[in-house]
């Protein structure tokens, strides 16, 4: 039988034990910093080759990390743009267009050969990633730039390649500073030697600990996040954490049996956990995020499912984003430190 012992939730030798991985939770911003620091460089260069060239007539993500990108771009990029998370590209693109890759490690065959296909269809490519790896090395052209990046951080090197489209006109406000900041802010609440009265990532694992997630995000952004919170709960727990549109959660939420107040809390096992609805809210001001949201707390509160709440309000929506995703991380964190098998 596994229960959650929230006491270890402040116990410092319980808190040792993931200490490594709290470590790179807390570290999340500086890495940030340290990437756009040492693409600074390569970056001007890349920025200043740029403005000399027409603008693309349209942008590629390539790579399996291309969604961050397009849930970033679409709606604000001035020209089509496409995510294209396989291992080749859309047969139209050509000399015209850019390619953009994110390759944190930069070690995958099937991004390395996307990157060949665009360099020896003309593209303009630009790469983030470690310099001297496997993509860096098939990104080689006279069109190509490289952003160099070193500590494999999937967001920090999303980070890099959005601040250069931003600077090339291609992409809306993502300043590492900002995104940074923001990170340094959940680290500091969310700190283990912070005491879970007032850690809200502590806070949310007791919310989570006797439930199965049903996590939503209502921006295309805060969407994202909540599939990564989900992921990150999932691998945390081995619990069956979900994360979709409204009409995917909705049955869910409205197949849970109304709460009785006579249950045992103690009765039944791991099938028997109910949901909490995990709402992640970046502060987006759309009727439509406000109805939807609407619709899954009614539902909630006519069911009895209790209902969690992490709120970013500040910053750029990147760092928005970053700030959700680092807040449920730590809270997932936690909650697999608090989970006990007898």
């Amino acid at each position: 039988m596994t229960w959650f012992d929230e006491s270890r939730l402040d116990d410092e030798q319980a808190l040792e034990r993931i200490d490594v991985r709290l470590r790179t939770l807390a570290e999340s911003g500086s890495r940030v910093r340290r990437e756009a620091g040492d693409a600074a460089s390569a970056m001007a260069e890349a920025v200043t080759r740029a403005q000399d060239l027409p603008r693309p007539r349209a942008v590629i993500a390539a790579g399996p990390d291309s969604r961050l990108l397009r849930a970033v771009l679409e709606p604000w990029c001035p020209v089509p743009f496409v995510a294209w998370p396989g291992h080749a590209l859309p047969g139209w693109a050509g000399s015209l267009d850019l390619v953009a890759v994110l390759a944190p490690d930069g070690g995958d065959h099937g991004t390395a050969s996307a990157v060949a296909e665009a360099v020896r269809r003309g593209c303009q490519v630009v790469v983030a990633g470690p310099p001297g790896s496997m993509v860096a090395e098939h990104a080689a052209g006279r069109w190509s730039a490289i952003l160099p990046t070193t500590t494999r951080d999937p967001l920090a090197t999303a980070v890099v390649m959005l601040s250069y489209l931003e600077q090339v006109r291609l992409g809306p406000s993502a300043d590492p500073g900002t995104v940074a900041d923001a990170l340094d802010q959940v680290a500091l609440a969310c700190a283990p030697r912070r005491d879970l009265a007032v850690n809200p990532a502590k806070t949310l694992a007791i919310g989570l600990a006797d439930t199965n997630p049903v996590v939503w995000g209502g921006s295309v952004l805060a969407a994202r996040a909540a599939r990564r919170v989900a992921e990150s709960i999932r691998r945390s727990s081995g619990r069956t954490a979900i994360a979709g549109e409204v009409d995917q959660l909705l049955p869910v939420i409205e197949a849970s049996r109304p709460r009785d107040v006579f249950d045992d809390p103690f009765a039944g096992g791991a099938g028997d956990l109910r949901p909490v609805l995990v709402v992640l809210d970046d502060g987006v001001d759309d009727p439509l995020v406000h109805e939807q949201r609407q619709q899954l707390e009614s539902a909630a509160a006519e069911r009895g499912v209790r209902v969690e709440t992490l709120t970013c309000e500040e910053g750029d929506e990147v760092a928005r984003y970053a700030s959700l995703l680092l807040s449920g991380t730590y809270a997932a964190e936690y909650l697999r430190l608090g989970l006990v098998d007898d």
